[in-house]
């Protein structure tokens, strides 16, 4: 049963994290790309911070110098470019296309496994990357004729190709921090006081550039739906799905993470056609494909259901006690 247990966090907190280019669309043309993130991230330390006040007390007691420089490089990938880059790239782009070019991450992020993880590759998930590959290039129309091909178009989703990228960093630097605790190298900090600070250390990232884009009047004149909006991307995208992320990423492998990343552009499509009724057509259709592909294809034969790192020090330590 512990074998699932990181890979249904990986996938709640992917289909969660895949909501984000939804909730985005609803307030990307009416509020800055920084008031946004800061607003999302207030609402989520109002639920987080009254959860875990006690464990996050003594969590900042005992971390180190080094503990919070990892933990800001998280924030910093995962949520305040991660933001910056998808938010501004779906004024220029849309909610379909943004959500499916987020399927990008599987790939880039088994690249970094790769090579700055040193975890193997296989066949399958070569194939894998190829996959997502292709179906960018589907995407973005490389592949098709008479697609309406714009430089605009083209310029918002590279952008969100960026935050996908920001994305797969992020990923990587959980992973090795998850690594680090298991091993004893650093304080092993709660799934949620993980979330708790990284997203403190985020909103801190966005309150100076925030006061640039007259945030005061204009979250004055937004309605109830954009409200909502900001609600759902701070509670459900930013505190449950990082509270999942942290919970999974410590029992599974960074390919894993790669594997179920992939649910985020399958999430956001399907959404861009149900809630914002968006036409996507086959070309957009088969690339998102090919991306679940790909994305089944990294993960495959690769132990998504691998012994939790956790476990794996546990019995190492054990061994050591006996020889």
């Amino acid at each position: 049963m512990k074998d699932w247990k990181g890979s249904v966090y990986l996938f709640c907190a992917f289909t969660l994290a895949g909501t984000s280019v939804i909730s985005a669309r609803f307030v990307s043309s009416k509020l800055g790309t920084f008031t946004i993130t800061a607003v999302s991230l207030f609402f989520a330390l109002l639920f987080l911070i009254p959860i875990c006040w006690k464990k996050l007390v003594e969590a900042i007691q005992a971390l180190s110098v080094k503990d919070f420089f990892f933990l800001s490089i998280q924030a910093l990938c995962g949520m305040f470019l991660f933001r910056m880059f998808l938010l501004n790239g779906l004024m220029h782009t849309s909610a379909g296309e943004a959500g499916i070019l987020t399927g990008a991450t599987p790939a880039i992020t088994a690249l970094l496994a790769m090579s700055v993880l040193k975890e193997p590759a296989s066949g399958k998930k070569l194939i894998g990357m190829l996959s997502t590959v292709g179906g960018i290039l589907l995407i973005q129309g490389l592949l098709t004729s008479g697609n309406g091909f714009s430089i605009e178009h083209f310029f918002g989703n590279t952008l969100v190709l960026c935050a996908a990228a920001c994305e797969s960093l992020f990923n990587i630097f959980s992973r090795i921090f998850a690594v680090k605790i298991a091993s004893g190298e650093r304080y092993a900090v709660h799934p949620t006081v993980q979330t708790t600070i990284v997203s403190a250390i985020a909103l801190l990232f966005c309150l100076i550039p925030a006061m640039f884009e007259n945030p005061v009047p204009l979250l004055a004149g937004i309605g109830v739906k954009e409200w909502l909006a900001l609600f759902w991307y701070g509670l459900f995208v930013t505190a449950l799905a990082f509270i999942f992320w942290y919970t999974g990423i410590k029992r599974c492998s960074a390919f894993s993470a790669a594997a179920f990343s992939g649910m985020m552009p399958f999430t956001s499509m399907v959404l861009s056609v149900l809630v914002l009724e968006e036409n996507i057509r086959w070309p957009q259709w088969s690339g998102g494909i090919l991306i679940i592909i790909g994305m089944v294809l990294i993960g495959s034969g690769n132990g998504i259901f691998k012994k939790p790192i956790l476990q794996s020090a546990k019995i190492k330590e054990k061994e050591q006690v006996t020889e």
